[in-house]
C-alpha cells in the first residue's frame, strides 16, 4: 500500500492566512542536566497549516470539530486535479467526477505557492457555483491544497456559506504536490477540540498500488 502524506509541517514560518495568529513553539524542558525528558508549549490557531473547518466556523449552531462524524473524515476520496484560476461548475461538469463521490480534494497550481515564505493572495479558489454543483451531488467533504477555497479578499464567503451550510466538511491547506489524480482512501483525523470552529488536522491518502 502506498500512503501519501498530505499533511503541511506546522512551525512558525509556515504561511497563515492573514490575521490568523501564527504558530510557535517553545521549549519548556529540554533533556541535559537535571532533566531526562524534553518538552515544549505549541501556541497556534485553530485553522493553521492543515486543517479542518466544520459548520460552526461560520455558523454559531453547526456541528464543532469535535461534533464531527469520522465517516465524513475517512473513507475513499477523489483527488481532481485543476489546472484553471477557479474550481467552476463548468469545470466539474466537464470533469466527469463518478457518481457517489463524497470526498473530493483539488490538486491546483497551488501546490508551489508551500515553498514561498509569505501567504500568497492569488492561489486557486473554489466558486459559489462549484460548491453549490458539490453539495447537490451528495459530496461530504471537499478539499483544497491552499489555506483557504474562498477567493482571497471576498466580501462575502459564499463558498463556505455554501459548503458548511449544507453540512459539508471543508479541509483546507492541504499538499497534493505528490499525489497523482484518482482514487485513494482518506484518514483525516483532526484535534478533538471541543466546541472548536476548526482545528489543524493530520491527514493522509492510501491506495494499493
Amino acid at each position: 500500500m502506498r500512503i501519501y502524506d498530505i499533511s503541511v509541517s506546522i512551525a512558525p514560518e509556515l504561511p497563515v492566512y492573514p490575521g490568523d495568529p501564527g504558530a510557535t513553539v517553545t521549549s519548556v524542558v529540554a533533556v541535559g542536566p537535571g532533566s531526562n525528558f524534553a518538552l515544549s508549549q505549541i501556541v497556534l490557531g485553530t485553522h493553521t497549516g492543515t486543517h479542518v473547518d466544520p459548520p460552526a466556523h461560520f455558523f454559531p449552531e453547526g456541528a464543532t470539530v469535535d461534533q464531527l462524524a469520522l465517516d465524513t473524515l475517512i473513507g475513499p476520496a477523489l483527488v481532481v486535479e485543476c489546472d484553471a484560476p477557479a474550481v467552476t461548475a463548468a469545470f466539474l461538469e466537464s470533469a466527469a467526477l463518478p457518481l457517489g463521490a463524497v470526498r473530493v480534494l483539488f490538486k491546483t497550481p497551488n501546490g508551489a505557492l508551500w515553498d514561498k515564505p509569505n501567504f500568497q493572495r492569488r492561489f486557486t479558489y473554489i466558486e459559489e457555483d462549484a460548491a453549490q454543483w458539490l453539495v447537490a451531488r451528495g459530496v461530504r467533504l471537499v478539499g483544497i491544497d491552499y489555506l483557504s477555497v474562498e477567493k482571497y479578499a471576498t466580501r462575502e464567503p459564499r463558498t463556505h456559506w455554501a459548503l458548511l451550510g449544507a453540512g459539508v466538511v471543508i479541509l483546507e491547506g492541504i499538499d497534493l504536490r505528490e499525489v497523482p489524480p484518482g482514487a485513494y482512501t482518506l484518514a483525516c483525523l483532526p484535534l478533538k477540540l471541543k466546541g472548536g470552529d476548526g482545528a489543524p488536522a493530520r491527514a493522509v491518502l492510501m491506495r494499493e498500488e
